[in-house]
């Protein structure tokens, strides 16, 4: 599914292409939200949930790895390296 595609799904099929065809690289806290990171293709997906209910509020789409910078700590590269 190409980038442009994604944006104009309805929210429930925003959810089920992430669950179906994402591939889950992270996840982060921010303030009361957790959010995850997911890969469709070539394309990333962060699904933006409330900690207490686990609602999906919101989906952010990007293709820029620059956007991966809050990500990059939390991902191990040690046992790469070893």
């Amino acid at each position: 599914m190409k980038l442009s595609e994604f944006i104009a799904l309805p929210e429930d099929h925003k959810r089920a292409t992430v669950l179906q065809e994402g591939v889950p690289i992270a996840k982060r806290h921010l303030d009361h939200r957790l959010v995850f990171l997911f890969q469709i293709q070539e394309y990333y997906v962060e699904t933006f949930c409330c900690c207490k209910s686990k609602e999906i509020l919101e989906y952010r789409v990007f293709q820029n790895t620059k956007q991966l910078a809050p990500y990059l700590d939390a991902i191990e590269i040690d046992n790469l390296i070893n």
